[in-house]
């Protein structure tokens, strides 16, 4: 993604220039920055990576996927992951089922992203919805109105989330708007901070906003993955960091989250360093599948 940094960030610029890039200078976030970065110059580096790359990136995306959906309340095991067909069912076989389609959805929206990242969010928000199903009252007449009409756009004023595990004071629809067109500015901006910044960022806010009427904690993982991946940090996608989020469960998840929220140096620090770590877990996932690999084609 240009203008955004692979690795640490020179001496950032004054907030009004770039304000992502000063958050690369909060207390702690350079260290978690360096420590993503050499984690997935190992994984890169390994030999397997120099002819079976495909694979490592195909069983990263099925393992992003799973992870996603357990935050989101559909913990299944990796084989029935792999091994189900239909996700047609509602309840948890739905959420794995957008999980995985976005997972797939994500690595072709890199060019959009870099020239407007809303239309994406929108896209990955249809994909995630597709057939759920879902309605809500709206209007003074009880009028029902169909999933369809909420799917693909932020939601208006008086719209309803289903976001159930996610507890904290939604913003309403004006916010929501005024706050994504400002971090749509600051993306196409340009910033010279680090890759693990700016995927924080966007995966805060859309958590902190829930800008749609369902599925936010889905998209929100996926725009994180472009992040990571449009920025060439991890250009073949294979350090999932939603394997991550989910292995350091969603109490931490959530605790992180609430640091992000309060907008103080100490929480966004934390939430960077809490994306930085489950990074890090994601590069240790693919490495131990390049070593199943290698053993297998010994």
């Amino acid at each position: 993604m240009a203008g955004i940094s692979r690795g640490t960030s020179p001496v950032p610029p004054k907030a009004s220039d770039d304000p992502l890039a000063t958050l690369a200078s909060l207390p702690g976030v350079a260290e978690s920055v360096d420590s993503v970065r050499k984690g997935v110059d190992r994984v890169y580096g390994h030999r397997i990576m120099r002819r079976r790359s495909n694979e490592v990136t195909s069983e990263a995306a099925l393992r992003g996927a799973r992870g996603s959906a357990a935050l989101s309340g559909a913990d299944w095991a990796l084989e029935e992951v792999r091994r189900r067909t239909d996700f047609s069912e509602e309840g948890e076989p739905r959420t794995v089922g957008a999980a995985l389609r976005l997972t797939a959805e994500a690595g072709q929206l890199l060019s959009v992203w870099r020239q407007s990242p809303l239309r994406v969010l929108a896209r990955l928000h249809l994909v995630a919805a597709s057939g759920g199903g879902r309605s809500s009252d709206t209007g003074d007449h009880g009028r029902r109105e169909s999933a369809d009409e909420t799917v693909g756009r932020p939601r208006l004023a008086g719209e309803p989330v289903d976001e159930p595990l996610i507890e904290l004071a939604l913003p309403d629809a004006e916010e929501v708007a005024g706050r994504l067109d400002g971090l749509s500015r600051l993306l196409l901006a340009g910033t010279e901070a680090p890759a693990l910044v700016v995927s924080a960022v966007v995966h805060g806010e859309l958590l902190a906003l829930r800008p749609f009427a369902s599925s936010n904690g889905l998209v929100a993982r996926a725009a994180e993955r472009i992040v990571l991946v449009g920025s060439g940090l991890d250009p073949k996608s294979i350090c999932p960091a939603e394997v991550g989020h989910a292995e350091l469960g969603r109490a931490a998840y959530a605790a992180a989250l609430d640091g992000y929220v309060s907008g103080t140096p100490e929480g966004v620090a934390a939430w960077i360093a809490h994306c930085g770590r489950a990074v890090e877990l994601g590069v240790r996932e693919s490495t131990a599948v390049c070593e199943a690999l290698q053993r297998g084609a010994a």
